[in-house]
């Protein structure tokens, strides 16, 4: 399914809680949300559902977002949680997430699909028991030599670091895109771009 514009009213950025993993790879997803938090004018945050969540409003909607404050491995539970309390459908949820397996900086936007490794992700299909809805894929790349683990969990190296801002930013780009002008709008513009290092 290709959402159509005015769909999605919930936007969750995955990640970690606590400052030990502020500045991970593993947090991207949090410091998209934060970008798109500022831009949208949010309200002041508040805690619900296992999760930081804040109200914005799009044009004449209203858009939740929401930091789930579980581990990553957990973040299904707070998700389906919002979801049950809304009364939210599946294709008014979006969810931004780092991804090793798009190379540094790319971004791609897709409706549905499976885990790909990822836990959060994993997480989230199982307690939603559905694998349909849409993604903003930040790619973080793969460690040169073996752990993952690590690589996920580390920090940015300084070119990475250097280049972070702008990633978060078109990244913010692309879920905004998605929220005004719909899924398969989105991802005719983004997922064309030769963003990333390969």
């Amino acid at each position: 399914m290709i959402y159509s514009v005015a769909e999605i009213r919930l936007a969750v950025g995955l990640g970690n809680p606590g400052p030990q993993y502020r500045n991970s790879r593993h947090n991207l997803g949090f410091l998209v949300l934060d970008e798109l938090a500022h831009r949208l004018e949010a309200s002041a945050p508040y805690r619900a559902h296992r999760a930081i969540m804040a109200d914005a409003r799009l044009e004449d909607r209203k858009v939740l977002l929401a930091w789930p404050q579980t581990m990553m491995n957990l973040s299904g539970e707070s998700v389906a949680a919002i979801v049950r309390y809304y009364k939210l459908e599946l294709d008014e949820l979006l969810v931004i997430y780092d991804d090793i397996d798009l190379a540094f900086g790319r971004i791609r936007l897709r409706p549905d699909g499976s885990a790909g490794g990822h836990n959060g992700v994993r997480s989230l299909i199982g307690s939603l028991d559905s694998q349909d809805f849409a993604r903003v894929r930040v790619g973080i790349g793969r460690p040169t030599g073996p752990g993952e683990i690590n690589h996920v969990l580390g920090r940015w190296s300084a070119q990475e670091e250097a280049d972070l801002g702008a990633v978060i930013s078109e990244a913010a780009d692309a879920a905004e895109a998605v929220l005004k002008s719909g899924l398969l709008a989105a991802m005719n513009a983004f997922n064309t771009r030769g963003t990333g290092t390969s």
